[in-house]
């Protein structure tokens, strides 16, 4: 499961730890396998098979360095992309986001904002290798990710439901000086490259997360996770969230 062409070809993912694997049972998830050590606190009403290991058993079977009572096989879900919620909600999608670290952040940051769809590029990370599930912390249970052409997606979107489509920049509008509405689409970039001019043409706003003090000599650029977030949080807070 560690292989992206073995979770494919058997249409499984892994996940391990307790808050993990109970969020995405409490969610529906279908596990094809089950194995834990004796200390593992299964939900309530827990239906499927449990395979008992020793602590040195599930060591041996896990990808962590510091193993967590439970590991589960999943049944990879299956989602039809909802052009309602797109049309009626913050969307984010993400162009050539590679780390799996910073894929399941994002997860997670859409997840506390109450963002429900992801749209990634074919190149993004793989939702489902390990490193993102875990990365998730469980947010993969609420979270759904589509992976489509972001030349036709964007377009399309713009055509069809008349979204603005915002991308995070280093210059920009400052997203503290920006009306920010939502439905709308909000564009992440590679953690290196940033946008892609591909992409880029298809905007309609280009935001950025002023520094401070302005004429500070910083890092060059926030994690793309840290930004992410950063930016959500002031979409929420136009919105009337406190």
């Amino acid at each position: 499961m560690a292989q992206k062409k073995q979770r494919d070809t058997h249409g499984l993912f892994l996940a391990e730890g307790p808050k993990i694997v109970n969020e995405l049972l409490e969610a529906g998830f279908s596990p094809q396998l089950l194995a834990a050590t004796s200390d593992w606190e299964a939900p309530a009403h827990l239906k499927h098979e449990v395979v008992l290991l020793s602590p040195a058993e599930l060591a041996a079977a896990s990808l962590l360095k510091t193993p967590q009572q439970v590991l589960a096989l999943f049944r990879q879900p299956i989602y039809t992309l909802n052009n309602g919620a797109i049309k009626d909600g913050l969307t984010l999608v993400l162009d050539g986001v590679q780390d799996p670290g910073n894929l399941g952040t994002i997860i997670r940051v859409a997840d506390w904002f109450g963002i429900k769809t992801i749209v990634c590029s074919h190149d993004t990370a793989d939702v489902f290798n390990p490193k993102v599930v875990q990365a998730t912390m469980g947010a993969l249970a609420r979270v759904q990710l589509f992976y489509t052409d972001l030349n036709s997606f964007l377009p399309a979107c713009k055509k069809d439901h008349h979204l603005p489509v915002c991308g995070a920049f280093l210059e920009g509008d400052s997203i503290y000086n920006s009306s920010l509405k939502t439905p709308a689409l909000l564009v992440m970039g590679n953690e290196g490259q940033g946008i892609r001019p591909a992409t880029a043409r298809h905007l309609t706003q280009r935001l950025t997360i002023p520094s401070f003090p302005p004429e500070s000599s910083g890092p060059e650029s926030l994690n793309v996770g840290v930004a992410t977030a950063i930016i959500c949080a002031e979409f929420r807070r136009q919105q009337g969230f406190s």
